[in-house]
C-alpha cells in the first residue's frame, strides 16, 4: 500500500466547504461522509477530511485555530502543468477563495498560485518543470 495523506480541516459550514472543494474538480467519498465530516478525494493518495468544528474538537486537546487570523499550515499541491495551476486557482477564486500572494515564478522551473479557502486554510498549487533544471 502506498503512503496516503489525510489533511483534516475544521470548517464552519460543512455543506459550503463541500461545495467549494467539489467546484475545484474534486469528488466526495460518500462512504466517509456524514453530517459531521466529508471526505474530499484530491487523488488516489491525497484526501481532505472536512470536519465540522464541533466534530474536530473530538480529535484534539487544543483549541481550533482561526485560519483566517493564523497560519496553522500551508498545504501545497503539485499539478501536471502551468495550465492546471491556473485552472485550480481560478476555480478556487470563482468559488469564494481569497488570494494569499501574487502568482510566483521561481527560477524558470516553478510556477505557483496561492489561495485561502472559505475557512482561511492556505493552499498553494504549483507546477515544477524538471526539464528546466537539466543542463
Amino acid at each position: 500500500m502506498s503512503t496516503q495523506i489525510f489533511v483534516n480541516l475544521p470548517v464552519k459550514d460543512l455543506d459550503a466547504s463541500k461545495a467549494f472543494y467539489t467546484s475545484l474538480g474534486y469528488s466526495v467519498n460518500e462512504q466517509f461522509t456524514d453530517e459531521n465530516a466529508s471526505s474530499i478525494v484530491i487523488s488516489d493518495t491525497i484526501y481532505v477530511m472536512l470536519l465540522s468544528e464541533e466534530f474536530a474538537k473530538q480529535f484534539t486537546n487544543k483549541s481550533i485555530a482561526d485560519a483566517t487570523a493564523t497560519t496553522e499550515v500551508i498545504n501545497a499541491l503539485g499539478v501536471e502543468s502551468r495550465e492546471a495551476v491556473d485552472r485550480v486557482a481560478d476555480a478556487a477564486f470563482a468559488a469564494g477563495a481569497t488570494a494569499v500572494k501574487d502568482p510566483q515564478e521561481e527560477g524558470g522551473f516553478m510556477y505557483s498560485r496561492s489561495f485561502a479557502d472559505l475557512d482561511g486554510h492556505q493552499w498553494e498549487v504549483l507546477y515544477m518543470d524538471p526539464s528546466a533544471l537539466e543542463g
